[in-house]
């Protein structure tokens, strides 16, 4: 089978700055979702993990088991708001730079994509501080921070590669086939639940380098943070090395810039029609 031809593409933009001149809310709307992520996180993991709440003590499996479903539901929610169908929702750097190896969004783009993505979540865990009040930095919620647990270092790296290479896998598998496509942000949100509940022990649970980050900051804990920031460019770049080397030709605009295809395609169309009024001139 022949390899598909998908790489980086050049930039839309002669420079950064021009990049961010045009897409700026892209860039903000990014920043917010991963933002509105960690707010939800750090929300829930008070919630079912603090002492003092109603509604804690229950059975680690069933205490898991709500925090997934929480955050695939607050997952699911940011993929389909207007935000996140403008800008594409990727708030993770790892989706932005793996898009960035199949040509789904130009340099400059990715580039100011992971900044937003790192100032959102420092942002949003710094917000859920201010409500959440000292309840957010007691040792069984500290910021919702993720370490590595069950097994150590290494089962923390390959339990952090195994998640981020399915996710993309299942979002390049789905998204190309248009029966599936409709259920790729459901099955995305699957994936969340099923990661809380069988991996967080071991790693807990992030496949988001800015993610860990930001919990991080706040905390001080800083602890293997080398496996949050690594695993998931390895696991993501490695599942789309495989798709791309054993798929057709053929990619399919998903969590990308839906906005800027659009805009593109009537580009090309405006150009056709000047290109077949001038012919038609010279004709007569």
């Amino acid at each position: 089978m022949p390899v598909t031809k998908i790489g980086p593409r050049a930039s839309l933009f002669p420079s950064p700055l021009a990049a961010l001149r045009e897409h700026w809310p892209l860039y903000l709307m990014e920043g917010a979702e991963l933002a509105a992520f960690m707010v939800s996180a750090c929300a829930f993991t008070v919630l079912l993990f603090d002492p003092a709440s109603p509604v804690a003590h229950l059975n680690s499996w069933v205490e898991r088991g709500l925090m997934g479903l929480a955050m695939a539901a607050t997952a699911i929610a940011i993929i389909k708001s207007p935000w996140g169908q403008r800008s594409g929702a990727h708030f993770n750097p790892a989706i932005s730079l793996t898009f960035f190896r199949l040509g789904k969004i130009g340099p400059y783009d990715t580039v100011f994509y992971v900044i937003s993505h790192f100032c959102g979540a420092v942002a949003g865990v710094g917000v859920a501080a201010l409500l959440l009040g000292p309840r957010i930095a007691i040792p069984q919620v500290d910021y919702a921070v993720t370490v590595p647990g069950i097994g150590g270092a290494g089962a923390a790296f390959a339990a952090e590669t195994f998640m981020a290479a399915l996710l993309m896998t299942m979002v390049l598998v789905t998204s190309n086939r248009p029966r599936l496509a409709r259920w790729t942000t459901w099955l995305v949100g699957v994936l969340i639940a099923n990661y809380i509940v069988f991996f967080a022990p071991v790693s807990g649970f992030s496949i988001n380098p800015a993610r860990t980050v930001g919990s991080a900051v706040f905390a001080h804990v800083w602890t293997a943070v080398w496996i949050y920031l690594a695993a998931p460019l390895l696991g993501m770049f490695g599942a789309a090395e495989v798709y791309v080397r054993g798929s057709t030709p053929r990619v399919r605009e998903y969590f990308s810039q839906r906005h800027l295809t659009h805009r593109e395609a009537g580009e090309r169309q405006e150009q056709a029609t000047t290109r077949y009024r001038d012919s038609s001139l010279r004709s007569e």
